[in-house]
């Protein structure tokens, strides 16, 4: 149990598929998200996965925050691994709560964990977001990320920033 929040920090598993599309439908707007028996196959691939992992917050008994967690293995720092945070979205009516801000710390705790050396993410050039992300740490200071994409890249959804 988060004590700003109030909510329940855990690791998502197969009973979140439903609640996890609706996080993911917000996140994307426009952009499909996959769903049905596919989805739910690609979901549990991902549970599956070494090293990933989907940290998910929960009030109201649903997943109303989540992030999803790669710790990627390395041969470089003495063969430490790295992590990278994707996905990261909070319900609207949720926002402003600290819910994202507390899965964020969850998923930092469990790349540490884990003996990550660096945690990466990308965001969007809004400085709402921006800001959020530094407050939590993270800095544009000694990296240039660059992205190569074979889909359009997301429009933030009106009301979908991080608090």
């Amino acid at each position: 149990m988060n004590t700003e929040t109030g909510c329940c920090l855990r690791l998502a598993n197969e009973k979140d598929y439903g609640g996890l599309l609706c996080l993911y439908r917000e996140l994307m707007g426009d952009i499909p998200v996959l769903s049905g028996p596919k989805g739910a196959v690609e979901f549990n691939r991902i549970l599956a996965m070494p090293g990933t992992s989907i940290a998910v917050a929960e009030a109201d008994r649903r997943a109303v925050s989540a992030a999803t967690l790669h710790v990627m293995p390395n041969l470089t720092h003495g063969g430490r691994p790295y992590a990278l945070i994707e996905n990261v979205v909070t319900l609207r009516a949720f926002q402003g709560c600290g819910f994202g801000r507390a899965v964020m710390n969850f998923a930092r705790d469990r790349a540490w964990e884990m003996d990550a050396y660096k945690i990466m993410l990308l965001t969007g050039k809004a400085a709402g977001v921006r800001g959020f992300y530094e407050r939590l740490g993270y800095s544009s200071d000694d990296k240039h990320a660059m992205t190569l994409r074979r889909s359009p890249a997301r429009r933030p959804q009106p009301g979908n920033l991080p608090e």
